[in-house]
């Protein structure tokens, strides 16, 4: 039960850091302004449910299609640690720059017949981003009797409370913009990006020490 609230406690921080709701909700909000409200409260439910999907794939097959190309669960580590550390590091000096990307990237689609996909699924909401801090969540998984069950369970459940705070601030994203403002919205999007570059540094280590770990393990001998 520990190994799964340790893979909890780990994924969901991570998946909430770089899909980063609140901003989310505020451009769909912006997107989807000129709908009725049944309508929104639709949209809100269809991108929670594809964002599970995504998240999903790649958590728990992303790996596997990695490893069909050759690429070791170290060279994932580190680049992903890389990725997700550079993304937070980014978004913490930068976050309105970001931002103003996604609402370009929403903006040629505000009159089409069906946005919850494209573009506020991907990329707005799990974005190239999500998925690279998806697999590499998931590529960290321990052997099959050393706890895969419960990292399973804490992983999942991670993704489904995320799909929850998806749905919740998307759906009442009017509420939310009326009750954080413009620089309650920022305070957090940088609070979550520190903490994203943290978690990318931690992965970063995990896969220097898969590198260079063996090699270390096995001059100690021969110098002895």
């Amino acid at each position: 039960m520990l190994h799964a609230v340790n893979a909890f406690l780990l994924g969901f921080p991570a998946l909430f850091s770089i899909v980063n709701p609140i901003s989310g909700a505020l451009i769909f909000r912006g997107v989807t302004g000129n709908r009725p409200p049944e309508a929104r409260a639709a949209i809100a439910r269809q991108v929670a449910l594809y964002s599970l999907c995504v998240m999903m794939v790649a958590l728990w097959a992303g790996s596997y299609i990695l490893a069909f190309f050759g690429i070791t669960l170290a060279a994932l580590r580190v680049a992903g640690g890389l990725v997700v550390a550079l993304s937070g590091w980014h978004l913490l000096n930068a976050p309105e720059r970001r931002e103003a990307r996604k609402q370009e990237e929403a903006a040629p689609a505000e009159g089409a017949d069906d946005i919850a996909l494209f573009p506020l699924t991907i990329p707005i909401t799990t974005g190239p981003g999500t998925i690279s801090v998806a697999v590499t969540l998931g590529a960290g998984r321990p052997p099959l009797f050393a706890g895969l069950g419960w990292f399973f369970l804490g992983m999942t459940a991670a993704a489904l409370a995320m799909t929850v705070v998806i749905w919740l601030t998307y759906h009442y994203a009017d509420r939310l913009a009326t009750l954080m403002g413009p620089h309650g919205t920022r305070t957090v999007t940088r609070l979550a990006a520190f903490l994203l570059m943290c978690i990318g540094v931690q992965i970063l280590i995990a896969g220097v020490d898969d590198v260079l770990g063996p090699l270390l393990a096995a001059r100690v001998p021969a110098r002895a």
